[in-house]
């Protein structure tokens, strides 16, 4: 029987194993324990772990534990050159056949990756088994490009061959620094072949930039080396820092299958951020959704799995033809395809030639694999070895997070030519040799989220960006970039955020409109929300906030629907045509003279009017029938509404109230006057139309009295 630990969490969400709680599982099917013909194992709340011996998940072996709490994990690629014992070291540390293919068994070479768990004092390594063989460096890819680190096996008689030297230029290119270094099979080699060997291994894998401890020689035949191999990758995992959790899953998806009573079922490496069952998943490219239905690690049912691990998702909402490998599952919305992509590249150290822009060559990351053209923006050829930011063209668009590794190979000859990582996953063409696009993709290179999300809103100012697109840009979820943001002092408008550099920078340049508006209309009470944003060449929605910020400051005030700095008082600047004007209105009563006749073409007596109307002196009452408008003396409006109360006390109800001509025959005035004035008493709320009757709405509500005419002006001067 096997040992295994439930794992609980302790209060601060670190893994504690409680030796109390240990549950008895059957030994799982191995070299010395063959299952039983046909078996298959069901448990509730996952689904089929094996099915004539064969695990859901890759190379699994324990059968099921309900669930496996987050613990320290790491995936570690083993990588060499073909036949140079890499499944073999494997199956001899965990007991498990990587070569699950009948071909892969019939030929003794591994095609495809597999995988394999190895548990430690420390917690567990996923062991990515991939193929040696040059025609499957491709499978050996799609498998490397979630590894964090390196299990490199070389064979003690025959030392270092090209695979060897491609599959660390490949680790170096996409970014693995961590590493252990076995010689396989040295129980058929001597002594000095063995130290020969060793330090061979060792240059290599230095030049390739991977930091080991000493070589480990080893073999599977007597054993020698295993428990010191296994400690070294124990250790490796132990000094493994946390990976980056953004918040969002992303799993390229590697295989597709499916389970009588379980629907479709995709396996592969769970990157970026958790996934549990229950949780809505896209796949893309392709935009489709499904719900997770369950999920396994290494053939146990988990009800949430954490990213670096090896996963089987069974999905429902999806069928078998509607989804492949190379295409990835991931929070619905996150990832949107792209033509165009922005990388940080490094040329491959063993190339013999330049990299020339323009080259075509093959795109790999994750398991997807598209044509590309490479297009170098400071340069004509990137020189080997070296690297610098530059352009993807894609034969098809794909959809990618920002900071996914990547690897570039030709058709022919067939080589590894370039690696590196995603910088901008939605980009367009950019120009060549321009000095700000490579300053902003070198901070990209440089930053993490926080760095990608300012030097996007540095590009766009005042435009701003919606948060999808910070969110895509920084490689995070929403809701992380919107903490970001919200860190930053980024302001939110709208649907869109504005950093706060360019925010600032709005709230100086409005201000400074506001004051270039009053010296040249210096008798307006303020600019109208609209006019503003047409002299700052900005959308309405943007200058509203800068404006409702700027107000809450103290720096400017809101008068009905306009605006001014809030220490300019334009009575200050009343002029003498504007007092003439006042007394023109204030002599005409409620028979006012037309706005061209006392305004003419005199913009002096224009700028007046515009003073006295902001000022409430003067009240634009509006016939919305004639689609005409009246001016009125504020005194006037005063008057005629006391006259009013006056003349019709009863007039609080539909059947007691008066009609426009009575009003009209009160006042002393035509339908012309009579009728714009009583729409303005309608829209300021002295009265109230009901039919064709008026109520006068504070003999309705009981308030009349000696100043109600007086509250109604000021009323009036406020709506104005």
């Amino acid at each position: 029987m096997l040992r295994c630990v439930k794992i609980a969490l302790s209060q601060n969400g670190t893994a504690w194993q409680d030796k109390l709680s240990t549950i008895d599982l059957p030994r799982s099917p191995g070299p010395d324990r063959p299952a039983a013909h046909g078996a298959t194992t069901r448990r509730r709340g996952g689904f089929p772990i094996r099915a004539s011996g064969a695990p859901l998940v890759d190379g699994g072996t324990v059968e099921m534990i309900r669930s496996v709490a987050a613990l320290k994990t790491l995936l570690v690629g083993v990588i060499g050159h073909v036949d140079h014992g890499k499944t073999a070291l494997v199956r001899a540390l965990t007991g498990v056949e990587t070569d699950r293919l009948k071909e892969e068994r019939a030929r003794g070479v591994s095609i495809v990756p597999g995988f394999a768990l190895l548990t430690s004092g420390q917690g567990e390594i996923d062991l990515v088994d991939l193929p040696g063989h040059e025609r499957f460096v491709r499978a050996m890819i799609s498998g490397a490009t979630g590894m964090r680190a390196v299990l490199l096996a070389v064979d003690a008689h025959e030392g270092i061959k090209p695979q060897t030297v491609e599959h660390l230029e490949i680790a170096s290119l996409i970014g693995v620094r961590r590493g252990v270094l076995a010689l396989t099979k040295a129980d058929l080699a001597t002594p000095e072949t063995v130290a020969a060997r060793a330090a061979e291994i060792a240059a290599a894998a230095a030049r390739a930039g991977i930091e080991a401890g000493p070589v480990i020689a080893t073999s599977t035949v007597t054993g020698d080396g295993l428990p010191e191999l296994a400690a070294a990758l124990s250790a490796l995992l132990a000094e493994t820092e946390p990976g980056r959790d953004d918040g969002f899953p992303y799993l390229p998806v590697d295989r597709v299958f499916s389970r009588p009573g379980f629907g479709t079922v995709v396996t592969g490496t769970l990157r970026r951020g958790p996934l549990a069952v229950g949780d809505t998943v896209e796949i893309a490219p392709g935009g489709r959704t499904a719900t997770v239905r369950g999920l396994q690690i290494h053939g146990r049912a988990v009800e949430r799995a954490e990213p670096g691990r090896r996963t089987a998702v069974a999905l429902r909402g999806i069928d078998l033809d509607q989804i492949a490998r190379g295409q990835a599952l991931s929070l619905p919305g996150q990832l949107a395809p792209s033509p165009w992509l922005d990388v940080a590249i490094t040329a491959a150290a063993s190339l013999s030639d330049a990299l020339a822009g323009g080259t075509a060559c093959r795109l790999l990351f994750g398991t997807t694999e598209v044509e590309a053209r490479l297009r170098l923006l400071d340069r004509d050829a990137l020189e080997p070895g070296a690297s610098t930011r530059a352009q993807l063209h894609l034969g098809e668009p794909v959809a990618v997070p920002a900071r996914e590794p990547f690897v570039l190979r030709l058709d022919s000859p067939s080589v590894t030519v370039a690696g590196g990582r995603i910088l901008d996953p939605a980009s367009r063409r950019r120009r060549r040799h321009d000095p700000r696009v490579m300053a902003d993709l070198a901070a990209l290179a440089a930053g993490g989220p926080a760095a990608a999300i300012t030097v996007r809103l540095g590009q766009l100012g005042a435009a701003g960006a919606p948060l999808i697109d910070l969110a895509r840009i920084a490689g995070v979820a929403p809701d992380w970039a919107r903490q970001v943001l919200s860190e930053g002092g980024a302001r939110a408008i709208g649907d869109r955020f504005v950093g706060a550099a360019a925010f600032e920078a709005l709230r100086t340049g409005t201000l400074a409109a506001l004051a270039h508006h009053h010296r040249d209309y210096p008798m307006e009470h303020g600019i109208a929300l609209e006019r503003l944003s047409r002299a700052l060449a900005l959308p309405e929605a943007v200058t509203g906030a800068v404006l409702r910020d700027l107000a809450a400051a103290g720096a400017v005030a809101q008068a009905a629907a306009l605006w001014r700095r809030a220490e300019f008082d334009p009575a200050r600047n009343e002029s003498e045509a504007a007092r003439r004007l006042e007394q023109v209105f204030r002599r005409a009563g409620l028979n006012p003279p037309d706005e061209a006749e006392a305004i003419g073409r005199d913009v002096r007596r224009r700028e007046a009017l515009t003073y006295l109307v902001g000022a409430g002196t003067v009240i634009r009452a509006v016939d919305r029938v004639q689609r005409r408008a009246v001016l009125f003396h504020r005194e006037a409006v005063d008057s005629a509404k006391a006259r009013l109360i006056d003349a019709f006390p009863t007039a609080r109800t539909a059947e007691t109230g008066f009609l426009a001509r009575e009003a009209g025959a009160t006042l002393g005035i035509s339908r012309k006057f009579s009728i714009p004035l009583l729409e303005h008493l309608d829209a300021t709320g002295f009265t109230r139309r009901a039919g064709d009757r008026r109520v006068i709405v504070a003999l309705e509500t009981g308030r009349a009295g000696p100043d109600a005419g007086r509250r109604g002006a000021q009323d009036g001067a406020s709506h104005s």
